[in-house]
C-alpha cells in the first residue's frame, strides 16, 4: 500500500496523516471544511518542526512528509490502496460515508475505520466488500502513542488483517488483533475509568486536580483521568459511553449526569478552552 486517502481532517485526522507521510506514504486528506484542511497541515507543520527540534526526524524528512501530504476531495479515494476514516464518533454518519467510499474506491482497496467504540460489521455492512474493511483504531496523539487497535469485525478477512498489522507496524506502531466488541479492548476499560473518576468530581469526592494526582501519583498514570477525558474531548467520551451503555445493557456504562451537562455546555476540554480544568490561554 502506497497510496492512502484519509478522510476526517481533525485530531486524528491530522495526526493520522502525519504518520503515514512520515512513513513514506503518498496521502490524501479529505475534509468538507475547507478552513479544517488548513488547520490540520499547520497542525502537522508545527508538530514535524518540534520532532526535528527534538532530533527525532531531520529537516530532510520533515520536507518530504509535508510535500507526500496533499488536501483532497473525497472522489480522491478513487486512487487509494487503503482509506481511513477518521470523522466523529457518530454512527450514522461513518454509515453514510462507507457506502460512498465504498461506491468510489477501487476494488482492490482496504477502507478502514478509526473508531474508538462503533461496530466494525456494522460498518462494514454498509459496503459491497466487508471482506476488505478493517478498525485501525490510533490512540492520541497519533505521532507519539504507539498502540494501533486492528479490529476484525465479523466478515474482516485475514489478508485485510495482515496487511493493517503489517502497514502499522511499517509506520512503527504496535498492532494489537482485538474483535468486534463494542468499545474493543482499550474503551471498554478506559471509558469506565473515566466516567467513575467524573462521578467522584460530581459527589464531592474531590476536586479534579486531587482525582487526577491520585491516580497520577498513586496508580502511576502519566496522566489523570479527568485531564484525559479533556484531551480525548467530552463529547468524544460521553459518544463512546453511550455506545457501551445501549450495546452492551450495562448500567456500569450509564454516562455520568456531569459529564452530560459539561458537553451541554460546550465546556468539551483543551478543545474549546475548558473541560474539567482549564485551559485558556496554554491549550
Amino acid at each position: 500500500m502506497r497510496r492512502v486517502a484519509v478522510i476526517g481532517a481533525g485530531t486524528m485526522g491530522n495526526g493520522i496523516a502525519h504518520v503515514c507521510g512520515l512513513a513514506g506514504l503518498d496521502v490524501t486528506l479529505v475534509d468538507s471544511d475547507a478552513g479544517a484542511l488548513d488547520r490540520a497541515l499547520a497542525t502537522m507543520g508545527g508538530n514535524l518542526v518540534r520532532q526535528v527540534a527534538k532530533g527525532r526526524i531531520t529537516e530532510s524528512q520533515r520536507t518530504e512528509a509535508l510535500a507526500r501530504v496533499r488536501p483532497g476531495q473525497l472522489e480522491d479515494v478513487a486512487r487509494a490502496d487503503l482509506v481511513i476514516e477518521a470523522v466523529p464518533e457518530i454512527a450514522p454518519l461513518k454509515y453514510e460515508i462507507f457506502a460512498e467510499v465504498d461506491r468510489l474506491a477501487p476494488e482492490g482497496a482496504i477502507l478502514a475505520s478509526n473508531t474508538s467504540s462503533i461496530s466494525i460489521t456494522a460498518i462494514a455492512a454498509c459496503t459491497e466488500r466487508p471482506a476488505k474493511v478493517v478498525g485501525m483504531h490510533f490512540m492520541n496523539p497519533v505521532p507519539i502513542m504507539q498502540l494501533v487497535e486492528v479490529i476484525r469485525g465479523l466478515r474482516t478477512a485475514d489478508a485485510t488483517t495482515k496487511s493493517v498489522m503489517d502497514l502499522s507496524r511499517a509506520l512503527g506502531k504496535t498492532p494489537v488483533e482485538v474483535r468486534d466488541f463494542p468499545g474493543f479492548v482499550s474503551n471498554r476499560i478506559l471509558a469506565p475509568m473515566i466516567n467513575e473518576a467524573v462521578f467522584a468530581l460530581m459527589e464531592g469526592v474531590a476536586e479534579a486536580e486531587a482525582i487526577d494526582a491520585v491516580m497520577k501519583l498513586g496508580m502511576n498514570h502519566p496522566m489523570g483521568p479527568l485531564a484525559l477525558a479533556d484531551l480525548i474531548g467530552l463529547d468524544t467520551c460521553l459518544h463512546i459511553l453511550e455506545v457501551l451503555h445501549r450495546e452492551l445493557g450495562d448500567d456500569r456504562y450509564r454516562p455520568c449526569p456531569l459529564l452530560r451537562q459539561y458537553v451541554a455546555a460546550g465546556w468539551l476540554g483543551r478543545k474549546t478552552g475548558r473541560g474539567f480544568h482549564r485551559y485558556e490561554g496554554n491549550a
